[in-house]
């Protein structure tokens, strides 16, 4: 399994309901409300076999009231 941490942006005002849709999927490992630029910061393991990008894109994007993401791969735990 790969880790990837993912910032989200949220339109003003989805911020709980994005947070609650990504719940409902069960696609995550952590998942937080943050403060800055974005709005919420999940962190996601994905299977070798997926292709990272096609994997968000497929369980992700498609939440309506994102605005932006921001991917960071990871490479090893210490």
């Amino acid at each position: 399994m790969r880790c990837v941490f993912i910032n989200i942006r949220c339109k003003p005002g989805h911020s709980y309901r994005v947070a609650e849709a990504i719940a409902l999927r069960e696609i995550h490992s952590e998942l937080y409300s943050t403060s800055g630029p974005f709005d919420l910061l999940l962190k996601l393991y994905i299977p070798e076999t997926e292709d990272i990008g096609k994997y968000i894109n497929d369980n992700l994007l498609d939440i309506a009231g994102i605005e932006r993401t921001e991917t960071t791969l990871t490479f090893k735990a210490f």
